[in-house]
């Protein structure tokens, strides 16, 4: 009975050491759209996606090396890939590419949908299987999103939203993958190893896209470049997939209904841009989609 007792003990304090996690991932994650929507005024896309890829990847390469972690093994490449695909390439160039057509407000409010793809690529990659009534509430928490970003005219830009729309699906796959990947390689083993596999193309790809000056590159655009190299692109992941693998990656993914709320916080701080009501109540409606549900996870 004790020892059932413990067991059961060590499970919650996993589960809740992964939340922890979780949010604080989100919480970092949380900046990178404002961030890129600051680079993104003075750096192109393209250039702004390889060179914090470039970046990351060479902190990512010390690491790895200081730390004498173990080569990935062959059945471990083609994951990686489609991390590296997924969050290294795929997420940062979509996003920055969106966000010359909608505000950091308009777009943040699109992650609401990354709890959904998320979760459904744990089911499909990573053969998780969360109660029905999971699904009420994360695909809840979806359409209140999606239904704002409708009210507040979808169509106005309909080369941003569906930019948006991509992202997320392929963001969702990498950190499904990704989740699945940490918990035979490590949780911030699996990015490092995404972002060195990508490091070679994305280093020569900086070199082709740099701009021909960067004497007139501003401060804040240079600031933004580093958060979304060293947070975004790597310090996140470390407690993102940590998370996820400690309490579930369906469940901890719901967490992500909760970036909009954080992102939208800096969006009106940092960039002065209209946080209107609706936005806000998307927000509260959202926070409670995320408790219901944790509470059905499992």
């Amino acid at each position: 009975m004790a020892q059932a007792s413990n067991l059961q003990h060590r499970r919650i304090e996993k589960a809740s050491s992964g939340w922890l996690n979780g949010l604080i991932g989100v919480i970092i994650f949380s900046g990178s759209l404002p961030a890129t929507r600051i680079a993104v005024l003075e750096f192109a896309p393209v250039f702004l996606t390889v060179a914090r890829a470039s970046i990351a990847g060479v902190v990512a390469l010390c690491m790895l090396m200081l730390l004498k972690q173990k080569r990935p093994e062959t059945s471990h490449l083609f994951p990686l890939f489609i991390v590296a695909m997924g969050v290294v390439v795929g997420f940062p160039l979509l996003t920055a590419l969106a966000l010359q057509y909608v505000t950091s407000a308009h777009s943040i409010v699109f992650v609401g949908l990354l709890p959904l793809a998320t979760a459904a690529f744990a089911v499909l990659r990573g053969g998780e299987r969360p109660r029905p009534v999971f699904w009420v509430f994360s695909t809840l928490g979806s359409a209140v999103v999606v239904g704002f970003a409708v009210s507040q005219g979808l169509t106005a830009s309909p080369v941003g939203d569906l930019l948006m729309l991509v992202a997320i699906l392929v963001c969702g796959l990498g950190y499904a993958e990704g989740a699945k990947l940490s918990k035979t390689l490590g949780g911030w083993q699996v990015i490092c190893w995404a972002l060195i596999l990508s490091l070679p193309v994305m280093l020569t790809l900086t070199g082709f896209t740099a701009p021909p000056s960067l004497a007139h590159i501003s401060l804040p655009a240079w600031l933004s470049l580093g958060y979304v190299s060293l947070f975004s692109m790597l310090i996140g992941f470390v407690f993102w997939y940590r998370g996820l693998v400690q309490g579930g990656t369906a469940a901890v993914g719901q967490l992500q209904l909760l970036q909009p709320f954080f992102g939208l916080a800096l969006a009106a701080t940092l960039l002065h841009e209209q946080v209107s009501l609706g936005m806000l109540a998307v927000t509260v409606a959202v926070i409670l989609c995320v408790a219901g549900a944790r509470r059905f996870s499992r």
